[in-house]
C-alpha cells in the first residue's frame, strides 16, 4: 500500500533564503477565521523566507508579527515561490479574535443594513489603525461603538 502512495510522493527540500507560499487551513486553525465563507478564501498566503530548516519535514519562516500563529511550518504545506519578485503578496488573515484586541478603528468605509435575529441591524466596514485597507471588517455599528466609546465617525 505505501509503495501506491510513494509513486506519487514528491521529496520537497529548500534552502534558507528560498521564498515560499503557506497553505493555511482555517477549518482547522481556528484563530484565522475570519471569513464565514471558508471555501472563498485563499489558498495559499505569502511569500514568506524560509528561516531555517527543522528536521527532516519542517521548515521556519518568517511571518509578519502581527500575525498570531506558530512559525514552523510541514514540508507538505509549502510551496516554492520560483521568482519571489514577480509574485502577487496574499497576506495572512487577522486572529478570530481581533475586535478584543487593543486595535483601534481609524474610519468607517461603508455600511450596510442586515438582519440580526428579527431585528434589523447596522453593519459598519471598519479600517483599522496601522492595517491595510484589504484587512478592513464588517462590524455591528452598536458593538464598535460598546467597545470604543471614543470612535465619532
Amino acid at each position: 500500500m505505501s509503495q501506491q502512495a510513494d509513486k506519487n510522493r514528491r521529496d520537497r527540500t529548500f534552502t534558507i533564503g528560498d521564498f515560499v507560499f503557506l497553505k493555511l487551513q482555517p477549518y482547522r486553525q481556528h484563530s484565522l477565521r475570519r471569513n464565514t465563507f471558508h471555501k472563498l478564501l485563499p489558498k495559499f498566503y505569502g511569500p514568506f523566507k524560509v528561516i531555517d530548516r527543522i528536521g527532516q519535514a519542517a521548515y521556519q519562516l518568517e511571518l509578519p508579527s502581527s500575525v498570531e500563529i506558530h512559525n514552523v511550518f510541514h514540508v507538505s504545506q509549502l510551496k516554492l515561490c520560483k521568482n519571489p519578485a514577480t509574485c502577487s503578496i496574499q497576506s495572512l488573515p487577522l486572529a478570530a479574535g481581533f475586535l478584543d484586541s487593543p486595535q483601534e478603528p481609524e474610519a468607517i468605509l461603508d455600511r450596510k443594513m442586515v438582519k440580526r435575529g428579527r431585528v434589523a441591524a447596522t453593519k459598519v466596514l471598519i479600517k483599522w489603525k496601522n492595517f491595510p485597507a484589504e484587512q478592513s471588517t464588517w462590524e455591528f455599528y452598536y458593538d464598535v461603538l460598546k467597545k470604543f466609546p471614543n470612535f465619532h465617525p
